[in-house]
């Protein structure tokens, strides 16, 4: 519930396997955003329960908050590059703020970019990529400290028909890794060629939840 006493999510009870696909759809202001908010914590519920893996958000302190975000990755519809930064180091600075030693940085760096197609992209700023490498990077960067679970927020909106595939080919590739894969579209048509489980949010409720949906309000 925000401040205006506005009802963003109500009743909503979900249990999301690992290594499962899932699509979240729904119109704009149903509820999409929140739930992706209370998922990386940034939002704190009224009422009810997460437990995301072993971790139950009731009992977690602020202390422990850096290490849950760690196993979940968010990817945007607007990617959130950092522009003064090259490819390498958009993805190398996800882990320099973890942490992460400078020889494991130069060692995990060079393959997530591989896994994302991007090797000959690594000293390109963002300026100089297009949309879909972009998203590309924005995906590396979430997957380079090992997420258990993928979040990606509409990251198609901004992208053409070919680049929107070729993003969402990726995504499957990562969750054949084993990856949980959990994506916000409004994309109809992806939706419906996925053929993967579908969960429908209105008004704040889940009002269809399919293990081969389709888009459909």
């Amino acid at each position: 519930m925000y401040p205006n006493k506005t009802v963003a999510l109500s009743g909503i009870s979900l249990h999301i396997n690992p290594k499962e696909f899932v699509t979240i759809v729904g119109a704009s202001g149903a509820g999409k955003s929140t739930l992706i908010r209370l998922l990386i914590k940034e939002e704190v519920p009224t009422s009810g329960k997460i437990i995301v893996g072993s971790i139950d958000y009731d009992t977690i302190d602020k202390a422990n908050i850096p290490h849950l975000r760690r196993r979940i990755g968010v990817v945007f519809q607007d990617f959130k590059l950092l522009p003064n930064l090259t490819v390498y180091e958009n993805v190398a600075f996800a882990l320099e703020v973890s942490g992460v030693k400078t020889s494991e940085i130069k060692r995990a760096v060079p393959k997530i970019l591989q896994l994302v197609g991007l090797s000959e992209k690594m000293h390109n700023y963002p300026s100089e990529l297009s949309g879909g490498e972009k998203q590309r990077t924005a995906i590396a960067r979430a997957l380079v400290r090992n997420p258990k679970i993928l979040i990606a927020d509409e990251p198609t909106g901004n992208l053409d028909p070919k680049n929107s595939w070729d993003i969402i080919e990726l995504l499957l590739k990562i969750n054949r890794f084993g990856t949980t894969v959990v994506l916000t579209t409004h994309n109809k048509e992806i939706v419906d060629a996925l053929k993967k489980r579908v969960i429908t949010i209105n008004r704040g409720r889940v009002v269809k939840d399919e293990k081969i949906g389709k888009y459909s309000l």
